[in-house]
């Protein structure tokens, strides 16, 4: 029996009530403030920086703040003027005397060079002019609910209420008593917000412990954890309701010593007994500061070169940076008047607690956490599963699963015999399915590989996909090749050698000019090997890739890690490229072991994919869907300044299934033609932002430009337009909430035009997902489905397509659970459960995970169509034959998605030759000869 509904971590306001204000405390900076602080920010600006920056920011400031006053709330991360657009909230007036510090400590921040003697003599000059003691606090009504209307009915809420409104409802639920399960109790606790993230947080105090077993010698070691409940505004488009999104999870903490990351900072949550400001009120949230490596050495961030820490006189009372990063654990209970604890991520390597909550739990505690948004937010309506419910047609068939029970053996032999036909069945489709993306030419793949059992464990996972065995007609042992009815496929083997090892050996380069060459040396290296190997096996397409994972290299600093010097070569040799990790070896040997084999598995079927080989998944609509329609996604590849290559790309990019073409096709902006999907991938390799597209305003227009001219190219034919919200609304406006209009679109901000005027058979779906939380978290309550749940707070997982009382044009959509993922829904981190069985559920090391909630927007279409069939048809787009799981988004989108793996800016710096070419030579001297036949100690 299926859910019939869902249920959303969503609330929308109490249509009973009269309205919804709450008082607070004002401050705003003076109008007359704003043309010297103007001034002081643009002085040594030239006319165009300053035009590109007339926002002023408070970024620092709102860190500094966020750090020794956790009570303030700022409500943007640039400045406003005028006491219509206050500068901070508060529940109770903070002295302003230490306001006015704060002020001081932005002023000086805001300079471009502090040892400038023009740029002093203008700071002391902006001090004079300015009044800071005629800061005062004001008192206000505010209107919680304040908004206006989109042209299409769209709730757009004030710009303040995104961070106000969650952290009054946040101060709500840390006022509640104790959460509560099975005789344990969470106390929650309000946490500074991030102007910039919007927003509110809670987080569960003191942290909850869990021991784990030494290996070596019988100890243990102490992990911490706290559960954390966040609350976002959001709004729905078409709709005329604000919404508070609910989130729950888990936030681990650093025991031990804190891994520090070359770029970006490590937070660090503080709960002191008294102020860190001299004389300053006892906080009642959790601090946030930062921790951050910086030119050879750890610091906290706001005590960096503006000395903000410093200068309110809130550095001594911080604990030492040097004692935290080596134990990060040592304040965590409490210690010389403050608690301490520095937030773990997943860059720093293995932590005991598992990831995320199970969907029971997850009720749990938001059921909790909700009774606090009563009676001024209700919980929104249930989402209803879609009356369009057949599933999609599958290519490939599922295999009879085996009894837990015993059966008798010739029942058990005919499930065996079936399943081997169903499996040579499904290899034999993929097979064709591969020739056709190939044209008829063999697949011919490498594989790069560190140790023996990697190669074979490929080699294994080709034969079992392809149902192989019986074709073999060369078998190593460096060359495996197999000849079929319907396509010809050769994998060579050889080892990577000294290709896969860190950049700069024992030394990670350093940022700039030095970790540029290791790039470009590493990046030559291997594509003069590629090459080399290329002409004695010509033909190659693909090669898989034997690397340890970042985690490694995140621990000897990121920059050494070769992955992106490696795939950059193998594309300059014309090679798409599918990376696999070694076998885990902290996993238990037949734990790691199957491990591997499932990620040989996985790895093997993404290198095929990479080829343009696809089951387009086939829907169960009829006619309602145009028989030649094209499936087209425009994607922006970009790449920061800040990654992985430290160089800026912006790429706006199409991907199309076409009805009865081969293989997936691509394009980018500077293609005339569209090329084969890995030539697509391959392209992306290297491209650097232009120097016309560094702004946005030029980056809207390209978009729009390539928007355009491939729209109308296929003006003749059906077309559906699907595009990510996340991804693209940033540079194609119109797809904002703010925004969007029904069956209307615009260009860079330009007219509304009807969907008719661009192409008669066109039309556009977009796409949002969880990301900061768009969408809300989701359950379906498992009552619905067995009356003996009822008042249990189960919570259950559910796939299908669900309507909602907003919009008849607006569609979720969700995942069953993972094939990765066996946990029960019951499985519990927080406090201890048991299930129907009385077997407990408590569980803390195991990673749980919640399929996402897809926002459909049926934002385009011609007449007569009927929104929720297309809707349907694009959630069974993610339903595709050749994944294990559903995919995360549209097949066409995933794809598109895909491509920013390739996004790998790189502008190559001159090298010195003899250092290319040594190690060149020598693993072209090691890896060509073993193809010769030869054998090594290593191999």
């Amino acid at each position: 029996m299926e859910y019939q509904e869902i249920r959303l971590a969503s609330y929308g306001p109490n249509p009973e009530r009269d309205g919804f204000k709450a008082p607070m405390y004002t401050l705003a900076l003076p109008a007359e403030w704003e043309m010297p602080i103007r001034r002081l920010y643009h002085h040594g600006m030239t006319t165009q920086q300053a035009e590109r920056r007339k926002r002023i920011p408070t970024k620092r400031v709102n860190h500094l703040m966020r750090a020794v006053a956790p009570d303030l709330i700022s409500v943007d991360d640039s400045v406003t003027f005028g006491a219509e657009q206050p500068w901070l909230y508060a529940s109770s007036p903070y002295p302003t005397r230490i306001v006015n510090s704060f002020a001081a400590a932005w002023l000086r921040s805001l300079q471009r060079n502090p040892e400038d003697p023009e740029s002093a003599g203008l700071l002391h000059k902006t001090f004079r002019l300015l009044d800071t003691g005629g800061l005062t606090w004001q008192t206000t009504i505010v209107d919680l609910l304040e908004q206006t209307p989109s042209p299409s009915g769209t709730a757009l809420p004030a710009d303040h209420l995104y961070r106000l409104l969650p952290d009054i409802l946040a101060a709500r639920i840390a006022e509640l008593p104790p959460y509560e399960h099975n005789g344990r109790t969470l106390q929650f606790r309000q946490i500074a917000g991030d102007a910039r993230a919007g927003g509110a947080e809670l987080m569960s105090w003191p942290p909850l412990t869990y021991e784990s077993k030494n290996k070596d010698d019988g100890g243990t070691k102490t992990w911490y954890y706290s559960a954390y409940i966040g609350l976002s505004l959001r709004t729905v488009p078409f709709s005329p309701i604000p919404r508070i999104h609910l989130s729950t999870g888990i936030r681990r903490f650093v025991r031990g010593q804190v891994w520090m990351p070359t770029e970006g900072g490590v937070s660090v949550y503080l709960l002191p007994n008294e102020s860190l400001i001299p004389n300053g009120p006892t906080p009642q949230r959790f601090s946030v500061a930062m921790i951050e490596w910086n030119r050879g050495t750890t610091d906290w961030r706001q005590g960096g070169p503006q000395g903000m820490l410093l200068s309110v006189s809130a550095l001594d009372q911080l604990p030492s940076v040097d004692r935290l990063v080596k134990e990060a654990d040592h304040w965590i209970d409490g210690r010389d008047g403050m608690a301490v604890a520095v937030s773990h991520h997943a860059a720093m390597g293995y932590h005991a607690i598992g990831a995320g909550l199970m969907p029971s739990e997850r009720r749990r505690l938001t059921e909790w956490a909700e009774q606090a948004l009563a009676p001024d937010f209700l919980p929104v309506p249930l989402l209803t599963r879609s009356k369009y419910s057949k599933p999609a047609k599958t290519q490939l068939k599922n295999r009879l699963s085996i009894p837990k029970k015993e059966i008798p053996e010739e029942d058990l032999a005919a499930i065996y015999a079936k399943n081997e036909a169903i499996d040579a069945r499904n290899a034999g489709l993929r097979r064709r399915h591969l020739a056709e993306a190939l044209d008829g030419l063999p697949l011919v793949a490498v594989v790069l590989y560190q140790a023996d059992a990697t190669r074979s464990r490929i080699i294994q996972a080709a034969e079992r996909s392809l149902d192989l065995s019986s074709y073999r007609v060369e078998q190593g042992p460096d060359t495996w090749t197999w000849r079929t009815d319907e396509i010809e496929i050769r994998i060579h083997a050889l080892p990577i050698g000294g290709l896969a090892a860190p950049l700069g050996g024992d030394k990670p380069p350093t940022k700039g000019q030095e970790h540029d060459q290791q790039i470009t040396s590493r990046r030559r290296a291997v594509e003069a090997f590629a090459k080399e190997f290329k002409t004695k096996v010509p033909g190659t397409q693909v090669a898989f890739v034997e690397l340890d994972g970042k985690e490694r290299f995140a621990k000897s600093k990121r920059r050494a890690d070769p992955k992106h010097a490696i795939r950059l070569g193998l594309a300059d040799s014309g090679l798409v490229s599918q990376f696999i990790r070694p076998l885990n070896q902290d996993m238990e040997p037949d734990e790691a072991e199957a491990d591997a084999v499932f990620r040989a598995e996985a790895a093997w079927h993404d290198g095929l994919r990479q080829t343009g080989m696809r089951f387009v998944p086939l829907h169960s609509l009829g006619e309602a869907i145009p028989e030649n329609l094209n499936q087209l996604a425009f994607w922006l590849v970009k790449r920061r300044s800040d990654g992985p290559t430290n160089t800026a790309q912006f790429t706006p990019i199409a991907v199309l299934i076409r009805p009865g073409q081969k293989c997936i096709m691509g394009k980018t902006a500077d293609m005339t033609e569209w090329v084969p999907y890995p030539q697509l991938l391959r392209s992306l390799t290297g491209q650097i932002s232009k120097a016309e597209l560094k702004s946005a305003t030029q980056q809207s227009a390209t978009t729009a430009a390539f928007v355009k001219k491939t729209l109308s190219a296929m003006r003749g034919t059906p077309t559906l337009v699907l595009v990510r919200a996340q991804n693209i609304r940033y540079r194609w406006p119109w797809l904002r909430n703010s925004d969007l209009v029904q069956d209307r679109i615009s260009f860079d901000n330009g007219p509304l035009q009807r969907i008719g005027l661009i192409g008669k058979q066109l039309r556009l779906i977009r796409i949002a997902d969880s990301q900061r939380d768009e969408t809300a978290e989701w359950w379906a309550p498992a009552e619905l489905r067995d009356e003996k749940y009822k008042g249990k707070q189960r919570g259950g997982i559910a796939k299908g397509l669900w309507t909602s009382q907003d919009s008849d044009h607006v569609f979720y959509s969700t995942a069953d659970k993972a094939s990765t993922h066996p946990l029960s829904a019951d499985t519990a981190k927080l406090t201890p459960h048991v299930n129907d069985k009385g077997r407990s559920e408590f569980k803390p090391t195991k990673n749980a995970w919640n399929p996402e909630l897809l926002e459909l927007t049926v934002a385009c279409m011609q007449q007569g169509d009927d929104p929720e069939k297309w809707a349907m048809f694009v959630h069974q787009q993610r339903l595709c034959d050749d994944y294990r799981d559903v995919l995360g988004l549209p097949l066409v989108l995933h794809l598109a998605k895909l491509a920013d793996q390739y996004a790998l800016p790189q502008e190559e710096v001159e090298i010195a030759d003899a250092d290319a070419k040594e190690l060149t030579d020598e693993q072209l001297t090691l890896d060509f000869g073993l193809m010769d036949g030869e054998r090594s100690s290593e191999g």
